[in-house]
């Protein structure tokens, strides 16, 4: 999908530029390159808008964003990271591992800034976190490392559930980000194995069968569900989340806006301060900083939220304890 620069002002919204095209073309231009949609995008567009804004640029003022969004067609990614770096860009803002590393593999010489989950030098983004060397730097977010605590929430708010879902992605689908995948799944099986709970692992492929992964977790009477972090989750949340809402199990998301799309909880990486953190970034180098001296950013913010409302339709009482916790609420 493509979404050039006079139609999505970081915003989401359809709206003309007020400047006229010759003095458009005068700006500065911002490749935008995203796995998934504009919408799934959408949420974090006012943060990145702040960051910017924090390092003295504002879209359609003083700098103008030439968008191109995939909508979790991967495959797609690759010509529209050429399509950027031959288009005059100066610089590329890559959504998710897979744009990041598609970008890094279309130029080598235009700064690119990645946010991502994903463990760039894992991934092949950088030599050296602390001092990137090459033209590619940027910010990630926390995935790993959480799997204990969102089982204890699960327990809080699923006392006594002791078979628990996984969904994730197929790794033999993810290529370069099949480590970090298994390595999720391997670390969710450690936190259950040490409460004593059984992990019913369920992973979607290209199909993104969401109701078949679900069926799959009913028909083995999974208690609860946990959904790994992942931009085609992200893509699909509302495919996602309809499937728990029919099958009716409690399921804990990573993303806030899963909530908002009528999840029951989420707990996972503050995902508007990395993107806040990529529009400094990004205001750096229009500034003169060069991507080789920029250490990559690591936004550590997490952040709990919990549908009051979902709870109670699924005949769950949320503790005060874990109401006391959440860092919002939605009834």
């Amino acid at each position: 999908m493509k979404i050039g620069r006079r139609t999505f002002l970081g915003l989401g919204a359809a709206v003309a530029l007020p400047c006229p095209a010759r003095a458009q073309r005068m700006l500065p231009v911002v490749g935008f390159l995203h796995e998934a949609s504009a919408d799934a995008y959408a949420a974090n567009a006012p943060t990145f808008a702040e960051g910017l804004r924090q390092a003295g640029f504002v879209e359609a003022q003083n700098l103008a964003i030439e968008y191109r969004f995939a909508a979790g067609q991967v495959d797609s990614l690759a010509g529209m990271a050429a399509d950027l770096a031959h288009s005059g860009v100066v610089l590329i803002v890559a959504g998710g591992a897979r744009a990041a590393m598609v970008a890094a593999a279309a130029t080598t010489t235009i700064p690119i800034v990645f946010v991502t989950g994903s463990d760039p030098f894992q991934l092949g983004l950088v030599t050296n976190p602390d001092r990137p060397g090459g033209n590619v730097t940027g910010v990630t977010f926390i995935t790993a490392g959480l799997s204990d605590e969102k089982l204890d929430l699960l327990d809080q708010l699923v006392p006594q559930a002791e078979r628990i879902g996984y969904l994730a992605e197929d790794p033999s689908q993810a290529g370069a980000r099949s480590r970090a995948i298994e390595g999720l799944k391997s670390e969710m099986s450690a936190s259950a194995g040490r409460l004593g709970r059984e992990v019913i692992l369920a992973e979607i492929g290209p199909g993104h069968d969401y109701e078949a992964a679900f069926a799959l977790f009913e028909k083995r009477r999974a208690d609860a569900v946990v959904v790994a972090p992942s931009l085609v989750f992200a893509n699909d949340a509302d495919d996602l989340v309809g499937a728990a809402s029919v099958h009716e199990v409690p399921t804990i998301y990573p993303r806030r806006a899963d909530v908002l799309a009528g999840g029951l909880m989420s707990y996972g990486a503050r995902l508007a301060e990395a993107w806040r953190a990529c529009g400094v970034r990004v205001g750096e180098l229009l500034q003169g900083a060069k991507a080789a001296d920029l250490p990559v950013i690591r936004a550590s913010g997490l952040e709990l939220v919990i549908s009051r409302l979902i709870a109670k339709s699924l005949g769950l009482a949320v503790p005060a304890s874990l109401l006391a916790r959440a860092d919002e609420v939605l009834d």
